[in-house]
């Protein structure tokens, strides 16, 4: 049986001038001459991909999707149009993103995460809905470093992470600290592991290795207030939000660290760089 929109072995059943049909004699595709590898006889086994070409019909070829049926990848927009967007998936028709498929604004030559689905027409298709798609049994323990995708931003929830294209990982709220959109790509922590096997992330390392980074980007931006900043620790989790990005807690902590090496000094509730020798 041949499947649409996954790779698959099909046996050589005839050849043609225009190409050669692989299959069996009761079903068979064209795989186009372009395609075919130069020696090629009937009764060879050749991996192909199965899609439909621009007038709807089955067609097989050697060259490589950015991914297959049920499969999530980034892809490019590369137009818009009043169906929807197309997208580069590599292969020589574009793939259509339908507008009721698309969760945010797409705009060309962005890339956005979608997964590959076929609709009730039998057309393939992407989908930027993609939390269905993704699998809840990776590998990852709690501390793990992992490279993800964001696939949607919730301001309720948090940021929510396609952890290596294929599982489940989420940034909660409390967790999320500066500007994020889909199709960013971000490095994060495993803070927990869910009994559902969903992935609890943190862009942040471990209190004892993330501190002299807080505490550097304190320095930086002492440095952008010339010396002198107009808050001290004791200033609003907003404020410090605003103009760290970072928690309070988290900015507490930095600012211990930096008095404790005498970096700092505090008086009359702002924070300026030590400058005596």
């Amino acid at each position: 049986m041949i499947r649409l929109g996954e790779k698959q072995i099909l046996n050589v059943v005839r050849i043609k001038d225009f190409g050669i049909y692989v299959g069996d004699e009761e079903e068979k595709v064209l795989l186009p001459r372009k395609y075919v590898p130069e020696g090629t006889r009937i009764g060879d086994s050749l991996e192909v991909f199965v899609y439909r070409d621009s007038s709807d019909r089955l067609i097989a070829t050697t060259e490589e999707p950015a991914l297959t049926l049920g499969q999530i990848g980034l892809l490019c927009v590369k137009e818009i149009s009043k169906i929807g967007a197309f997208l580069d998936w590599s292969l020589e028709k574009d793939l259509l993103l339908p507008y009721k498929e698309q969760t945010v604004q797409v705009r060309p030559g962005k890339s956005y995460p979608v997964a590959l689905y076929i609709d009730k027409s039998k057309r393939l298709c992407a989908t930027m809905k993609i939390y269905d798609y993704l699998a809840t049994d990776s590998p990852y323990t709690k501390d793990a470093m992992i490279q993800g995708i964001v696939y949607q931003v919730n301001p309720n929830l948090g940021v929510f992470v396609a952890v290596d294209g294929k599982y489940h990982g989420m940034i909660p709220k409390k967790n999320v600290h500066g500007q994020f959109r889909v199709g960013d790509k971000v490095q994060a922590r495993v803070v927990h592991v869910r009994e559902d096997g969903k992935l609890e992330l943190s862009l942040r390392e471990r209190v004892e290795f993330q501190i002299d980074k807080d505490a550097a980007v304190v320095m930086d931006v002492l440095e952008s207030y010339d010396g002198v900043l107009p808050f001290s620790e004791k200033a609003s989790p907003e404020v410090i939000e605003r103009e760290l990005n970072m928690s309070k807690a988290a900015f507490k902590r930095a600012v211990g660290h930096l008095l404790k090496t005498k970096k700092i000094q505090i008086d009359q509730h702002k924070i300026r760089i030590n400058v005596e020798k």
